[in-house]
């Protein structure tokens, strides 16, 4: 059997996910001809080719469908260990680069940040808030933090902390709300999706045709218009956790519906990396941090429970959720 070039791997790979000579070689950092050279001693190297020409497409034949599949594990392997290996060569000047989406960036790490420079000042730490899931070997990530059910191809994930949906609102939403019952809630603006709040509601067996007045593809923006009392909204405990503290955001009822394939939040990582000190120091402080948020949603709802006479809209089962007194002025949003 032929031996297999190993040097052309790299560029069969991209041809094969990109369709295209061209884009391929953009990805690469090399000329056109170049990558077809490449293609052509694969083919020539095993015997048969692995794609099939379509005019300025070159797509994957079954051939090349089998070569992918077993190849693609072993340079994904070959990826994972050259960023293992920059990082340990990285010495004294650590860098951790993490992946985030969005809201957690913003209304929960940010307000960190200073606490981990505390307490690894050795280790910079480089965060880029993204949507999208991004590829943490091509992009030169070490680690990302998402929201979902696991499950990520490729990766060592560990789950980090579930954080369900509750219903929030500015004080004077909740000033609103006060005394009136749950499904008052249904008479207020709303924000986010008409599905999730129908589920909310009938979690308590109230029935309600939500329609919200807008939405947002991000939940920082949607506890952002909340506290500016363009509406109420559903958003993640964990999220709300500052904005509890100061009073910003009032929680206006003790119900909580968990999103199967978002409540919980995971630290993901090449597994090449495991071990390596600056991400294991990053899993320590993640679970701390988390620890006290917890801690304090904890000790919010206690506090809710013993102030009766300043709460939210009572509950089918009599349970409240503190609002603030209506003789204090409500601060503003920052």
């Amino acid at each position: 059997m032929a031996r297999l070039p190993l040097q052309t791997l790299p560029a069969f790979r991209a041809v094969a996910r990109l369709a295209n000579l061209r884009a391929a070689a953009e990805a690469l950092h090399l000329t056109h001809s170049a990558v077809s050279q490449q293609i052509r001693l694969l083919e020539e190297q095993i015997g048969f080719q692995v794609f099939d020409r379509r005019g300025r497409r070159v797509v994957l034949n079954a051939a090349g469908q089998a070569l992918l599949s077993s190849t693609e594990g072993a340079l994904a392997l070959l990826d994972e260990g050259l960023q293992a290996a920059a990082a340990a060569a990285s010495g004294n000047e650590q860098r951790l680069r993490v992946t985030v989406v969005p809201s957690f960036a913003q209304r929960w790490l940010l307000p960190r940040i200073a606490r981990w420079r505390e307490r690894h000042p050795a280790i910079a730490i480089e965060v880029e808030a993204s949507m999208r899931i991004v590829d943490l070997q091509r992009e030169g990530f070490h680690a990302g933090v998402r929201a979902g059910m696991g499950g990520w191809s490729g990766l060592t994930e560990v789950k980090l902390i579930d954080s369900p949906l509750i219903a929030l609102g500015a004080p004077n939403a909740a000033r609103r709300l006060l005394g009136r019952g749950e499904a008052a809630l249904a008479d207020e603006p709303m924000i986010g999706e008409a599905d999730l709040w129908a589920r909310w509601f009938a979690a308590g067996g109230i029935q309600a045709r939500p329609r919200p007045v807008a939405d947002f593809n991000d939940a920082g923006l949607m506890l952002q218009a909340a506290e500016h009392d363009i509406g109420i909204t559903l958003a993640r405990e964990l999220l709300a956790v500052d904005a509890l503290a100061r009073g910003t955001l009032v929680r206006l009822s003790p119900r909580a519906i968990d999103v199967a394939d978002a409540s919980a939040y995971y630290l993901v990582y090449p597994t090449a990396l495991s071990g390596w000190p600056p991400l294991n120091a990053l899993h320590v402080w993640l679970l701390d941090e988390l620890a006290a948020a917890q801690q304090e949603l904890v000790a919010q709802r206690r506090r809710d429970t013993a102030s009766p006479s300043e709460t939210a809209p009572e509950g089918p089962t009599g349970s409240r959720s503190r609002a603030p007194s209506a003789k204090r002025a409500p601060r503003r949003a920052r």
